[in-house]
């Protein structure tokens, strides 16, 4: 089968590359030209413009795009649309708000086909699989088949239609926030267990060990025991956590849906705190507390009080 394929990131490039592998061919294209002569280079027919991409394309066309949520999703979609004809395809296999799709959907020209895609897996998605959450219409989902069959990691596993327009990304939301919650508690117990100094214990031992029968058993914990024994003490990595948003907006929905979600929403919260490298609230508890009880106040070596 013939796919376009629009970003070719560690993502995009990725999942090229293995439906590459799988026998499909890939139409790519990218933001800069050095990143779609390196897909060349691994096999991929680069190109530089999506119009060059849509003219390689037989029809019925698939285009798949793999950009940022947000604006930069709207603009691709407003710039190929008018390439395409009717029974052509856009996935949007980036991490879109699924509102956003269920608009888009609406938006999008008669005739034309708007599949969501939340897709996990990142980097080793390309060796492992992807685990691929669908939305969209019947017709253009089971056209799709052998594109989805080739990125999961088996022919029936890891993959399925979830239901229509924004259901896949809506998935994926929840799948995200869940994936929060998760490494927020592994982060903690071993930070409970790293405070135990004086029973000597191996976090990179435990991790392995966790990784063989026990209940807490997951990639996740395969990844942490990975980064435990190649780690640096963790001096060489800032405390600083990013989000890629859908994780507020599983925040969000549970608002708006009266479903309680602590773990989630503490576990969103903490990543938002690691980002204040100079804690205001932290500060302002501390003044508070001398203020009422006369507790003493760590200061800033070029603050001390009375200096």
């Amino acid at each position: 089968m013939h796919l376009g394929m629009i970003g070719l990131g560690r993502m995009g490039g990725n999942m090229a590359e293995r439906l590459l592998r799988a026998g499909h061919v890939v139409v790519g294209t990218s933001r800069t030209a050095k990143t779609v002569d390196e897909a060349a280079a691994r096999g991929i027919v680069g190109v530089y413009s999506v119009e060059e991409l849509v003219a390689r394309l037989p029809a019925p066309r698939a285009v798949w795009i793999m950009v940022p949520a947000g604006a930069p999703t709207d603009a691709m979609i407003q710039q190929l649309s008018p390439l395409l004809d009717e029974g052509d395809i856009i996935i949007d296999g980036g991490n879109s708000y699924y509102k956003d799709t269920v608009r888009r959907a609406s938006e999008l020209r008669s005739g034309l086909h708007l599949v969501d895609v939340g897709t996990s897996g990142g980097i080793w998605g390309l060796e492992e699989g992807y685990s691929l959450m669908i939305g969209g219409d019947d017709e253009p989902v089971e056209r799709l088949r052998p594109i989805f069959e080739a990125l999961a990691p088996g022919v029936a596993t890891g993959w399925a239609h979830m239901g229509p327009h924004g259901a896949g990304h809506f998935v994926k939301m929840i799948h995200n926030g869940i994936e929060y919650g998760m490494m927020q508690a592994m982060a903690e117990g071993f930070a409970i267990m790293e405070k135990r100094q004086d029973l000597k214990l191996d976090l990179s031992v435990i991790a392995e060990t966790w990784r063989h029968g026990s209940v807490v058993r997951s990639w996740l914990l395969d990844l942490l025991a990975d980064g435990l024994d190649h780690d640096c003490g963790l001096e060489c990595v800032l405390p600083w956590v990013e989000d890629s948003g859908e994780g507020r907006w599983t925040v969000t929905e549970a608002i708006e849906l009266d479903v309680p979600a602590p773990v989630i929403t503490l576990s969103l919260i903490n990543r938002l705190r690691s980002r204040d490298e100079r804690d205001y609230t932290d500060r302002l508890l501390a003044m508070m507390r001398n203020q009422f009880g006369g507790h003493a106040m760590r200061t800033e070596p070029d603050h001390e009080p009375n200096a």
